[in-house]
Order: C-alpha cells, then structure tokens, then sequence
C-alpha cells in the first residue's frame, strides 16, 4: 500500500525510538516505539499490551507500566526531554535504540505502522481495530484538486469509537475550519449522513470532468426551504461556510455538489 497520499512537502520530519527488553535468561525483544514530533516536543508512544510471552511475572508486571509511565513523564517534562532522559537513566533490562527519522503525514497513524513492522505485526482487522484512510484530500479551504478517491491504507481507529462499515478516515487540508479542524488533521468521517444537514459539518462533492474524479471540500452546512403548494418545499439557498473567519462562505445550487460524508471528530 502506498505510505501517504500527501505530498512529502506536506509531511512533517518525525524521529522514533524503539525500546527493547533484554531479561536474565531471555532473548533481546522489541517491545515498543515511541515517536516524537520535534517541532511540537509531542510524542506518542505503543508498548506491548502483553509480557507473558517474554518475561516473568515481575518483570512482566513493571513492564505493563511503561507504556503509561512514558506518557505521564511526556506529559510533565516534554518530548525531548522525557527521551533525553530515557537514553540516560533506562536500566539494562530496558534499552532505547538509536534515534531514527521519517516523514509523516499522521503521527498516530505512523505510530501504529511502526509497531506493527516492528513489535508486533497485528492483524489489520477492518471495522473491529481499524479505518479506512481514503487517498482523497478534504480541501478545508477550497474546493482541491481533482483526484480519484480510493481506500490507500487501514488507520488504527480511537478506541472510544463504535466501528461501522460507513466509517472512515481523511486528511483536512487547509485553514478555513480552524480552530475546530486544524490544517493537515487527521479526520473521522461517517458516509452518507441521515436526518437534517443544517449547520453539520459534512465533506461535499463535486464532480470534475471524469466520471472517477471528484472535488471535495469541508464545511458548515446551512439552509433555507421556501414551501409552495402542497406542503412541498425546494431551497430557497444553500450556503457552504467556513468556521475561520478568514474565509467567505458561498452559495451553491443542489444539482452542483452531493454531500458525501458527516464531520465526526479529529483524529490528530
């Protein structure tokens, strides 16, 4: 599967860390990877959910915790600093490999690549553990680029979130929802939303000269209906906005654009 559908200008320089147990009587492991975002001192880290394949029950016990006792030392001291420290302090039995870099378009999404192709390599199980990414860029602050919409890879999804086949995953590219949706997210999407579209954010559609192209772009929908006889009713207007008060909304006829798909919430 290709790595990202977002140019390497757009991708952002990573650097990652694999840990490694290496216990009494045992074989040297890879048991986790922690992944850095210089630029932001973020970082993200996945352990072994499991030791007992690799450790004794102690040792197994101290090392369930690492995963969460990473996290708080990132959460206190930094990115860089909680490494510095790891590449310092960690004991024999815990070792941190030497630093690598890569270019990323999601961290979580990278994260989840690394461990596989190094810890672990899990299963994708698609709709149980994971999403999938479509290669279509959301153009947040105008209608994009022409381009196919096909699945590129499957993304680990939150684990907060019930899976269903209309699910899945895509960059936001551009300014005009920020705050909410910041430029380059990762984003959570549900296909074909019922009920009312007022005021949701939805991913429209529009065609391009090619039956398998298309153009998209996300924002807030809004409406007004003018009823005739009958009780029946048409769109009086239809207005796509923007939530950055940077950008225009505009109107758009309902022949012109299809809405494919409800904003649910950002990834990263």
């Amino acid at each position: 599967m290709p790595a990202s559908v977002i140019p390497i200008s757009e991708r952002r320089e990573a650097t990652y860390v694999l840990l490694e147990a290496s216990l009494p009587g045992r074989p040297a492991r890879t048991i986790g990877v922690m992944l850095i975002d210089p630029a932001a001192d973020r970082a993200w880290v996945r352990c072994k959910p499991d030791f007992s394949d690799c450790a004794d029950p102690e040792d197994a016990e101290v090392l369930e915790a690492l995963e969460q006792d990473l996290r708080g030392r990132i959460a206190e001291s930094g990115a860089e600093a909680s490494l510095a420290a790891l590449e310092d302090a960690l004991s024999n039995a815990v070792r941190v490999s030497e630093r690598q870099t890569l270019m990323v378009d999601a961290f979580t999404r990278h994260l989840d690549l690394l461990y596989r192709e190094h810890v672990e390599p899990a299963a994708v199980q698609p709709f149980r553990t994971h999403l999938p990414l479509y290669s279509l860029r959301a153009a947040a602050g105008r209608l994009g680029e022409e381009m196919e919409s096909v699945e590129e890879d499957w993304v680990r999804a939150p684990e907060d979130i019930k899976l269903t086949p209309d699910l899945f995953v895509a960059h936001v590219v551009g300014r005009s929802m920020e705050p909410r949706i910041p430029d380059g997210s990762l984003n959570l999407f549900r296909l074909n939303p019922v009920g009312s579209r007022q005021n949701k954010i939805l991913l429209i559609q529009r065609f391009g000269a090619l039956d398998d192209t298309a153009r998209y772009t996300v924002k807030k929908y809004t409406s007004s209906k003018v009823y005739t006889a009958g009780d029946e009713w048409r769109h009086e207007c239809i207005r796509l906005e923007p939530l950055n008060p940077e950008f225009e909304a505009w109107d758009v006829e309902p022949e012109d654009f299809a809405v494919v798909a409800e904003w649910i919430r950002v990834i990263e």
